[in-house]
């Protein structure tokens, strides 16, 4: 693990080496995925709706605290717009806080309801969004100790707005006094001294660690991101206004079609979107039958290694950019 290069408002808050924090991943946010994260100098989240059952969720927290060896790791709270998905997590939330979890990542819907719960325990809540506006509003009105802005450039949901990261990072730290963390197409170390430069306080990251060697994901769907470029994810679900950046394949195309011809009747889209595909794709490697979300950092994500070796690689070329600024001071 390579020292601390990096001292910000958020390697304080999470007490971790580097500013670089791995968020969560549907169906491949587990025990091995934070875990590696944390062993690797940042901050890792356990997405809690890859595990409906309370009992394997509360063993996957068990998991994570020993590969951790007890150091703190989070849990990531995705509230859906639907409520009947979202009812797991008033259990999950309680089971996390007997288990010691106190690192939280939010997400969707702002997190009124968890944050009584959240901070009488005092917990270390981070709260996720696609615009400026929105975390402006959350940082006034939620009592959140962090807010993280995702950008056009992110894989999963990237909002309806699509402003690039390399704007809101400068915008959004100049309008918000909590620590700031930026995703979004982030995967390479210059850019981490970038949006440090710009005002905010770390990264986080997700399609950059798709091909860490301890998330579990086949390595069919490892292969098509370690081929895949900037260019090759689309965005489909506008429509809905539920915009999703995801892996360009057959599954992809075919909802693109049927919102490319005006189709509004959801039903005719279901067996495209479920979510329970990408888990099936995940396990099988048959990666063309789901809608896998990817950013356009798969442009950095070349090969498959450990989550340590990614973070250092990342921290040996953001010193590397650093460096480069101050040999063009005078």
């Amino acid at each position: 693990m390579r020292n601390q290069y990096f001292c910000t408002k958020i390697t304080e808050l999470f007490n971790i080496k580097h500013p670089i924090l791995c968020g969560g991943l549907m169906w491949l946010g587990n025990a091995e995925y934070a875990a590696a994260a944390v062993n690797s100098g940042g901050m890792g989240f356990i997405t809690a709706k890859t595990f409906p059952d309370p009992a394997e969720f509360k063993d996957e927290l068990s998991k994570a605290w020993n590969l951790t060896s007890g150091q703190p790791f989070g849990v990531n709270l995705y509230q859906s717009m639907r409520p009947e998905e979202n009812e797991v997590l008033n259990g999950h939330l309680k089971i996390a806080l007997d288990s010691g979890v106190r690192h939280f990542e939010t997400a969707g819907l702002p997190p009124t309801d968890f944050l009584p719960l959240l901070k009488e325990a005092n917990s270390i809540v981070l709260h996720k969004v696609s615009t400026v506006r929105h975390a402006v509003s959350a940082a006034r009105k939620l009592d959140i100790d962090a807010v993280t802005i995702v950008g056009a450039e992110c894989g999963g949901h990237p909002g309806l707005e699509l402003v690039s990261s390399l704007v809101q990072a400068v915008v959004g730290p100049e309008q918000i006094e909590i620590p700031v963390v930026i995703g979004g197409g982030i995967g390479h170390g210059r850019q981490i001294a970038a949006v440090l430069g710009m005002g905010a306080e770390a990264v986080l990251v997700g399609t950059r660690v798709l091909v860490a060697e301890e998330v579990w994901s086949h390595p069919e769907v490892k292969k098509q991101v370690v081929n895949a470029g900037a260019a090759d994810s689309t965005l489909v679900m506008a429509s809905f206004r539920n915009t999703s950046r995801v892996m360009i394949n057959e599954y992809a195309l075919a909802v693109q079609k049927l919102e490319d011809e005006g189709i509004e009747d959801f039903e005719q889209y279901w067996d495209y979107v479920k979510g329970s595909n990408a888990f099936d794709a995940y396990k099988s490697g048959d990666w063309n039958k789901a809608l896998l979300s990817m950013g356009q950092a798969a442009a950095f994500a070349n090969t498959i290694v450990p989550m340590e070796e990614i973070f250092d690689t990342l921290i040996d070329e953001a010193a590397a950019a650093i460096e480069r600024i101050s040999s063009l001071t005078q």
